[in-house]
This record gives C-alpha cells, structure tokens and sequence, in this order.
C-alpha cells in the first residue's frame, strides 16, 4: 500500500484550497454530500420521471422537486461497474478497459474485448479528494469494483465501509434479510431488510459526524436480482395490480435477438409495469432514502447538505425475472438503447438550484465528480484526466454546457441481450455503431424517444459527421473491440 500512502500525502498539498459552502451557508464550512446511487432502477420506474408508474416513490420525487431533475441524464455504460467507476473518478471507463460488469465475458457470435475488472488503485476517488481535505467519508452497500479486498472501498478512500465488497448483489446468507453474511456487515436482527439497514448506517454516520463535513455515499443493492421483497409490501402491490386490472398475458413484446434460447423468435421484453415483488423492492428502496432525508432534516443539515440521486444503469426488462418496463424507451439494462442508459438523475443544492426545476441538458455520470468537487469549493489534481464537467451552471439556470457530444462504448454481449455497440449523442441526435458488422443507426431523440425510426438513410453527411467523431473518441480512449472466433473477424472502426 505505499503508492495509496504517498498519493495521499502527495494530494495534501494539492487540496490546501480555500473552499466554500453552499451560498446559504457559513463560507468557512465546505458542504456535506450524500449520494444515492441505486442499482438497476429505470428511468421510468419513479412518479418525478412518469407519473402513470406503477410504482411508489414519494421520498425520491419530493426529493426532485426539492432540486433540478435532469430529463437527459445518463449513465456512462448500459452496467453497473462501469458506471461505478466513471462516478467516483470522473472519467469513461474505457480509458481503463473496464466496459462491463466485472468478470462479464459472455462470449457470442465474436469473442469480446478485454476486460479489466477491477478500479485501478492509482486512480484519485472523490472520496480519497474529499477525505484529504477533512470530510469524513462513508460508503453502504454494493461495490463491485474489484475482485479481492485490497480494491474495496476502505482502500479507495472511504473511512467506513458497510457492506461493500467484490459480489455484485446480495447473493450469500438469506440475500435481502439477515443473515447476510456479508464480509463487510455485520449480522444483527434476524430478518432484518438489507435496504432498511443500509439506511441505518447511513443515518448513524450522519449523527456521528454532523459536527464536520463528510460524504455519506448509499449505494443500494436494491433493485438487483434475486427479486425479494417483505411479504407485506409483495402483496400491496398484488393487490393493486388485481385492483387495477394488470396481468402478465398482455405485458410482453419483442426485442431483437442477438443470442438466447433456440424456440426465441425474438427477445422478450417487458412492456407494463405489474410486477408486484419488483414494485415491493423500489418502495422499500424509497422508504429507504426517506428515511436518510429525514435524518438530514432532524439534525438541522439540510441547507448544508447537498443531496444527488441516480442510478447506474437502465430497468431490467429483457431477462432474469423481467420485472420492469421502461417504456416508451427502448430496452433496459444491457442495452445502449435510452433504456438502457437513460437514468434517474437529480441534484439538491441548497442556496444554489432552485426547488421543482428542470434541465435537459445532456448530462452523465462522468459528471458527478467534478460537480460535487465544484460545490465544494475543490479542484481536482491539473495532472488528473477528466472527462466530465461541472454541472454548476447548470444548477444555477444557465441553459447548456459547452459541450458538443457524450460517448459510450460496450464491447460485449450483454446478460440480458443486449449487443455489442458503440453510441454518440449531439443535442436531440445518437447515433449508434453496431460492432460485430460496423451498421450505424441514426435517431432524433426528440420526435423518437424509442429509437424506433432510423434515419441514418436519409441524413449521410449527419451519420459521417457523428461517426467520425465517435471514432476520434475510440482512439483517445484507447477504445477495446470484439475479438476473433472460431476463425470469423468481426469489423474494426480502424481496419478495412
């Protein structure tokens, strides 16, 4: 561990930085910072994005109109760990070859590219940023950043870790109840729900050190696989579903095929909302968050506070369990189509956004880093790559950022379908590169939400245009393709 000790005696200096809170609070006092991130939640899956959710999500809309909700937000990669990375680094994941969940190498009709599984240690967190300049720091929940206890988060920056490790779900012990036997939480009530107690740690570390500045960072297992959820909240929602008339015979369509079971016409794909088990996990999720807000209101903190709200990729729609729709968007987790990168995405600083707005603004994870440092009065190392920018402006009412295009890349095929592509997005237009045969797609976001229309025919110069500096992007990020199988070679962006 002597590179993590000397970076941090060697950011000291670099963090010496005079900072400010936010512009309601005292200016010698920098702001504290909770995040929530929740795993798998869709887009349309909370009442602030669709108000005809079948879904209960009354602590996470209040907490949108209480700040901006971005209608354009974006995860950096259709899974989780990739988007994990570019949160707490503020860069693509591609620069480190870590583009799907770790230890995904699901081969199809290609080999695909290689994978780095884990967040490289000499990478400066925001934790690691923030703990050096005196915040307190926190972490609850899923990781999935690293294969072995040296890449978990007491080692990348964080002061507390309850319940992070390699898993990527609660998948040892009873799963969602205790016991969990979780290598970093430990058991206590038999019973307990995982999401209520993450939530409990969360709201101790904010008592303990109200006193000071700190970064309390949930990161919900909730609402990943295996589908649990109290029985009572189970059956409020089979209630519900039978009071207003939902079954499964109508609630599937069909997505495209890329592999799957030989009798598949057709991927498929959830179409209605009605699952009661998965509705049971998203409000257990929200009461969840409730209950951190609430913390935040009864110890007096919560002009002091800024509070941030996403997910970290799109609903699961099109495999294991198929519990929610994201409709009108085009398919969910696994898939570069909007639902699967589209995401919840909200910002709560006091003194600084303005309650009940919105902003359409293309927006991703890769921006929450220099944000949060931004609002903190920060700056990161001048030798640190950065791909996001600050979303300050934005929060204050100013109209876009000075940014033509945001960037994706999934060299993979994914575990629910999902094929392997590329994607660009400039104003209401993305395109999409598929990687086995190199067939580009070309959508206007703002007449087709569903990605059901290409126009890519009938606007050449447009499609030559964003391609060219998609693959400009591929070669600054030293972007990784499919790999030869069985003796076929797929297309590369850079080989005739």
């Amino acid at each position: 561990m002597l590179i993590r000790s000397f970076l941090s005696l060697a950011l000291l200096p670099l963090l010496a930085i005079a900072t400010s809170s936010l512009a309601t609070g005292d200016e010698n006092s920098p702001p504290n910072v909770v995040f929530f991130l929740v795993d798998d939640l869709g887009y349309m899956d909370i009442g602030a994005n669709n108000p005809d959710t079948f879904y209960e999500t009354p602590n996470i809309d209040q907490l949108s109109k209480s700040g901006t909700r971005f209608t354009d937000g974006y995860a950096a990669n259709p899974v989780c760990s990739p988007t994990r990375y570019s949160i707490l680094t503020g860069k693509y994941p591609t620069r480190v070859d870590a583009t799907n969940f770790f230890t995904g190498t699901r081969p199809g009709k290609f080999r695909p590219a290689p994978l780095n599984n884990r967040m490289p240690l000499e990478e400066v967190t925001l934790a690691e940023l923030l703990k050096a300049s005196g915040y307190a720091t926190f972490f609850a929940g899923k990781w999935h950043l690293g294969p072995s206890e040296e890449y978990w988060p007491e080692h990348q920056g964080f002061d507390v870790n309850q319940g992070g490790h390699n898993a990527g779900g609660p998948y040892s012990g009873k799963r969602y109840f205790s016991p969990f036997e979780n290598p970093r939480l430990e058991d206590n009530t038999t019973g307990e729900h995982l999401p209520d107690r993450l939530a409990k740690e969360a709201s101790k570390f904010i008592d303990q050190h109200k006193d000071e500045p700190f970064l309390a960072y949930l990161s919900f297992y909730s609402v990943h696989t295996p589908l649990m959820a109290p029985p009572e909240l189970v059956q409020k929602y089979k209630d519900k579903a039978k009071r207003l008339g939902l079954t499964d015979k109508e609630a599937f369509g069909e997505e495209e095929k890329v592999w799957g079971k030989a009798d598949w016409k057709g991927r498929p794909v959830r179409q209605l909302q009605s699952h009661a088990t998965y509705a049971a996990m998203v409000e257990a999720m929200d009461r969840a968050v409730g209950r951190v807000l609430k913390q935040i209101d009864d110890l007096g903190l919560t002009e002091e506070t800024i509070v941030i709200l996403t997910s970290d990729n799109g609903g699961l729609s099109t495999s294991e369990g198929w519990p929610t729709s994201n409709l009108p968007l085009r398919g969910g987790k696994g898939w570069i189509y909007e639902g699967g990168i589209r995401e919840a995405f909200m910002i709560r600083a006091p003194g600084i956004t303005k309650p009940g707005t919105t902003c359409s603004e293309p927006v991703c994870s890769i921006d929450f880093y220099p944000t949060i440092l931004d609002l903190c009065g920060q700056a990161a190392p001048k030798e640190k790559t950065l791909d996001g920018v600050s979303l300050q402006p934005l929060l204050r009412g100013e109209e876009s950022l000075d940014r033509e295009s945001l960037y994706w890349h999934y060299p993979h095929y994914s575990n629910q379908g999902g094929f392997p592509g590329g994607a660009i997005r400039e104003g209401d237009w993305k395109l999409v590169e598929r990687y086995e045969d190199g067939q580009v797609h070309l959508y206007n976001l703002k007449e087709d939400i569903g990605e059901l229309n290409d126009v890519a025919s009938q606007n050449a110069q447009r499609v030559a245009a964003m391609r060219d500096r998609l693959h400009r992007w591929y070669k600054d990020v030293d972007a990784k393709f499919l790999q030869p199988k069985d003796g076929q070679q797929p297309w590369h962006p850079f080989e005739d």
